[in-house]
């Protein structure tokens, strides 16, 4: 059977990215997402907000703790990944976070914002042995054909 582990979110910043780094010297970037989903029921129009925990590594988490802050939009593609561990007094903890693999910064972010022309892209995220990849091309890249059109 086939699986897949695969997200795409956009949503704002809930707190200014925090960079770290490992033993290694591996960048880490922790931060928040607020992602928002509007619907309409029979009393009306409604909103509700769901708040995701985000990691990127390497060259990635250097330039989001570089450009983003609390409040600015983001586009996020990821994997979902589960921790557990147990506290000192012994109780069990579980959480699910989404590890970037790429992203794009939206909108006009403000000042000291993203880079001319509304926005940049980063691919760098570690493999389960924990080495770098780096691309460099981001959304929009793709060879469509001959005349340059979408085929659908």
């Amino acid at each position: 059977m086939a699986n897949l582990n695969k997200v795409f979110l956009i949503g704002n910043l809930t707190r200014d990215p925090e960079l770290r780094a490992t033993q290694g010297g591996v960048n880490v970037c922790k931060f928040g997402l607020a992602v928002n989903r509007r619907y309409t029921t029979q009393q009306g129009p409604q909103e509700e907000t769901t708040f995701v925990d985000l990691t990127a590594f390497g060259r990635q988490a250097e330039v989001i703790q570089q450009y983003c802050t609390k409040g600015k939009p983001i586009f996020v593609e990821g994997r979902l990944q589960f921790s557990s561990w147990e506290t000192k007094e012994g109780q069990k903890r579980n959480k699910i976070e989404v590890i970037v693999e790429n992203f794009q910064f939206l909108g006009a972010g403000g000042a000291g914002g993203a880079s001319p022309g509304g926005g940049a892209s980063a691919r760098t995220a570690p493999s389960s042995a924990g080495s770098m990849q780096d691309g460099g091309a981001g959304y929009g890249d793709e060879d469509y054909g001959m005349d340059g059109e979408i085929p659908f």
